[in-house]
């Protein structure tokens, strides 16, 4: 089998979903005062920074804005078949009684962001907690939808999404990777 990639969003459509993203979340929450934003690690850090510098640029507040390592509160951990390495989480600021906006790149079955609550909650009770993702591809394992999505991608499960924002290897884009199938004859 070989690999078929898509570009499914590029630099100038990824800032359209971002800016998009960023004044529904202006909106929802009447301004910024009480917003934080946290990016999960790794795929939501690029996507964080992004939308603290449009809201800077919207609004004119600077949004605290941190990143979260949820690898030890993943149902899947202890059925990792490779060494599983674990990033640092960066948050220094409060999020108790504040409206925290988790981001992510892609939002699939939904585990990810059932571990990110998890390890949210260890830090503090906020007010209440939005979800932001670029991408939104389906196949939901668990009862989980994004407040704000920047684009829906209807996927098979096999499929793969890769998103490169803010990555030193490039211009940033969305990639539809799809395994091609060849036809017996």
């Amino acid at each position: 089998m070989s690999k078929m990639e898509r570009v499914i969003l590029d630099a100038a459509a990824i800032d359209r979903c971002l800016r998009r993203i960023a004044h529904e979340i202006i909106e929802r929450n009447k301004g910024g005062r009480e917003v934080v934003l946290v990016g999960i690690r790794t795929g939501g850090e690029g996507i964080a920074q992004r939308l603290a510098g449009i809201f800077r640029e919207i609004e004119g507040v600077e949004l605290p804005c941190g990143y979260m390592d949820i690898t030890m509160y993943r149902d899947d951990i202890h059925h990792a078949r490779t060494h599983v390495q674990v990033h640092k989480t960066e948050i220094d600021f409060p999020i108790e009684g504040k409206r925290v906006v988790m981001v992510d790149d892609v939002l699939f079955t939904g585990r990810t962001i059932r571990a990110a609550l998890d390890a949210l909650m260890d830090l503090g009770r906020p007010k209440a907690i939005q979800l932001a993702v670029l991408i939104d591809r389906g196949h939901r394992e668990l009862p989980i939808r994004a407040d704000f999505v920047g684009r829906n991608v209807p996927t098979s499960r096999s499929d793969r999404v890769e998103v490169q924002v803010g990555k030193p290897e490039g211009e940033d884009r969305v990639l539809l990777v799809q395994e091609e199938k060849r036809s017996s004859r």
